[in-house]
């Protein structure tokens, strides 16, 4: 949905020009704080203990008087008629632990938001439909959004007036927070009708944008794909990979776009694109050098400093592009960055019971990045003279360092972020290297880890599942199908209800939530089909396909196509919407799309094909103009302008030769392939294929199939 330019009357921009104007009034000190007074180890505690979201559980004792987004604080608002201040973020954001230090945890700002206000947290994680309605609002009308996101509200949820981050005091033209509190009481009380009137314009304005139709009149070909490729390479950095400038995210669905563009054009100077992005980004400082993985985004160009936070979704999809990377390259390099993330993510970011965790702060001990840096001298006394040299040159080393965290008081100084500065190593050197990395390592283990955000998402762990489930057949690696399985039956048990064919999105400390989100489904989609193509069983086709039905009849758009992001009887929302943006996460609808186009090639159900092919109908104007904006729905419009290839495996899929075959159909780069058995839930043509003395593979497309082969080689060839 593009954004629509939300100003009403003239009291959008009255408020922005009084909070980066206004001076802060004294705040009264007499008022009251409702707050409960809990053990000796907290002063204040308010509603936020009782939820379960380790955000919420993160502002559970600051004064504010907090709610969770629910009816209790929305009737409270109507009964008192006081505006909801809300408030939008996540536990591993860095400038939403700053704002609650400056500002949340203040005495004098909670009395003054207890006064006149009703303080809604959400975590934007566990809630993405409430976050995707304010968001809009806040980029179209300050043209742009982030995090922590910060929303006033009447008391029926409609906004009229937000930002990002205010400061505690006026600074760099941004009003403070206590100034804004003050003008926003002011005019709620002095301009309550004109407020009421420009919150009831902006919801209809924001209804009017989400109520999206198909362009009739645009036809998608392959020209739509030529032109997108033609524009990121356009924005291709070819000195430091990656697209455009600073603050640079990795976005891996841009260069896996990328890299089937090049296929379909033989284009293989964006091959090389790729292949530079992908090893830029390994040697930098996002790719943490120590424990793998890698963080949300680089704050330079040169991909060297991170935000250090490390989210799961963005290591699902990576660990995706760098198997990519060594289909198309068969470079060694980039399957062990695979390896590196998936080690990372069984390591660290593992539930004993298969499920995934969301995240790791960037914040130790009051610090941004103090986990992972280091200063020239603790390495100096760690490691032994000749291990120092050569890591020191490795990593680049130096005295002053080359970060430093400019939101706290008393920055730490000579912090060093690891990054390969000079890869060429003799034997010797190379030997040294690693008894220094394993050194640092375990110096490292012992020092305070960054908060981990152990809640389980079932979008998220989608993700991770697809490419567990991809890593496994690609790399032959058996723990990563083991995870990929564990994972999957721990989704079953906890988040699917068999009898109402639901899929619920969080489960934590022993408890699922009650939301249904599109996210949810569609992820978990993708992923459930990469597990079936990786291991032929057919109980996994069956999960898929009772999720596709799920999904689709609870949140598909008969009338216009696409999928609103929020089920039918989420009643808590003041609209529903169409996510359609392929930013960090890939958007719910896009997802959606190519797992229903999978699903339908594999099953040949046209209930399956056709909401995929209206939903890119209905965004075939994104795809043409902003191709930017939606680089995951363009890899399913290149699935679908060609016939796929149907790799038909017949015979019994744990057979030590169909594992081989199966191997080799994955060796090869070829997206626009499926991969399925002659036996359970698949198209009936398929089921006519015979296995004869043993397992064989047909290549087919529609009706028509190559002599079958029982060679691995032979298999490699055809897919080339």
């Amino acid at each position: 949905m593009k954004h629509a330019v939300f100003y009403s009357l003239a009291i959008v921009l009255a408020l922005a020009l009084a909070s980066c104007t206004g001076k802060p009034n004294p705040i009264p000190s007499n008022t009251t704080v409702n707050t409960n007074v809990s053990a000796a180890l907290h002063t204040h505690t308010n509603r936020l203990a009782r939820e379960k979201s380790p955000y919420l559980l993160q502002h559970a004792h600051n004064p504010v008087d907090w709610y969770p987004w629910g009816e209790e604080a929305f009737a409270k608002a109507r009964t008192e008629n006081k505006p909801i201040f809300l408030s939008i973020g996540y536990s591993t954001c860095h400038w939403c632990h700053v704002m609650e230090r400056e500002s949340f945890e203040s005495e004098t700002v909670a009395q003054y938001l207890n006064e006149h206000f009703i303080s809604i947290k959400v975590d934007r994680e566990e809630r993405p439909d409430v976050d995707k309605i304010y968001m809009t609002f806040v980029q179209g009308t300050t043209g742009s959004g982030g995090w922590p996101l910060n929303v006033f509200l009447t008391p029926d949820r409609k906004p009229f007036f937000g930002g990002t981050y205010f400061p505690p005091e006026d600074r760099h033209g941004r009003g403070s927070f206590r100034s804004v509190l003050q003008q926003i009481q002011k005019v709620w009380q002095e301009r309550h009708g004109e407020v009421a009137s420009s919150a009831d314009e902006i919801h209809a304005r924001l209804e009017a944008a989400a109520a999206s139709t198909a362009s009739s009149n645009l036809v998608l070909t392959a020209d739509v794909l030529r032109r997108a490729g033609a524009t990121f390479k356009d924005a291709y950095d070819p000195r430091h990979g990656g697209f455009g400038g600073a603050p640079k995210f990795p976005q891996p669905s841009q260069p896996a776009f990328l890299l089937r563009y090049s296929r379909r054009f033989k284009d293989d100077g964006a091959v090389r694109m790729v292949l530079h992005i992908c090893e830029r980004m390994a040697a930098g400082g996002i790719h943490d050098q120590l424990g793998g993985g890698f963080a949300r985004y680089s704050v330079d160009a040169e991909w060297l400093v991170p935000h250090f936070e490390k989210m799961l979704y963005d290591n699902a999809q990576l660990a995706q592009l760098y198997l990519d990377a060594y289909l198309v390259s068969g470079e060694a390099r980039h399957a062990e960055v695979a390896r590196d993330i998936l080690g990372y993510v069984l390591r660290d970011m593992t539930h004993p019971e298969g499920g995934f965790f969301s995240a790791e702060d960037a914040d130790s001990e009051g610090y941004e990045g103090k986990f992972h840096c280091w200063t020239r001298a603790e390495l100096s006394k760690l490691l032994s003279p000749e291990e120092f040299n050569v890591a020191a040159h490795y990593f680049g080393i130096t005295e002053k360092g080359n970060f430093v965290d400019h939101s706290h008081p008393t920055p730490l100084p000579g912090q060093n972020v690891l990054s390969i500065v000079d890869p060429k190593l003799s034997e010797a050197d190379t030997a040294l290297l690693a008894s220094a990395k394993k050194k640092m390592s375990e110096a490292r283990a012992k020092r305070v880890r960054p908060h981990l955000d152990d809640k389980i998402l079932a979008s998220w762990n989608g993700l991770m599942l697809g490419a567990m489930a991809r890593a496994y057949a690609v790399l032959g690696d058996d723990k990563y199908r083991a995870a990929a399985e564990k994972n999957v039956a721990f989704i079953r048990a906890k988040l699917w209800d068999e009898k109402a064919r639901a899929l619920y999105h969080r489960w934590r400390d022993g408890e699922r939530d009650s939301v249904q989100l599109l996210e949810a489904y569609a992820f978990q989609l993708d992923g459930v089909i990469h597990l079936y193509e990786a291991t032929l069983e057919s109980r996994h086709l069956d999960f898929a396909i009772a999720i596709a039905e799920a999904m689709i009849a609870k949140f598909y758009d008969a009338e216009n196509g696409g999928f609103w992001q929020s089920a039918t009887d989420s009643k808590d929302l003041i609209l529903r919407m169409k996510d359609d943006y392929d930013g960090a996460e890939p958007s719910g609808n896009s997802v959606a799309t190519l797992a229903l186009l999978k699903l339908a090639a594999i099953t040949d159900r046209e209930d399956f094909r056709k909401p995929g092919e209206a939903t890119l109908r209905l965004f075939a104007a994104r795809l043409e103009k902003i191709p930017q904006a939606v680089p995951y729905m363009l890899q399913a419009l290149d699935f679908w302008l060609e016939e796929p290839r149907r790799v038909v495996i017949a015979g019994d899929p744990r057979s030590t030769k169909a594992q081989e075959l199966l191997r080799a159909a994955h060796s090869v780069y070829q997206p626009n392939k499926v991969v399925l058995g002659n036996s359970g839930a698949v198209e009936e043509f398929a089921k006519t294929l015979p296995a004869k003395d043993g397992p064989l593979v047909y290549l087919c497309t529609g009706k028509a199939c190559q002599p079958p082969t029982s060679e691995p080689s032979k298999v490699k060839e055809l897919l080339h």
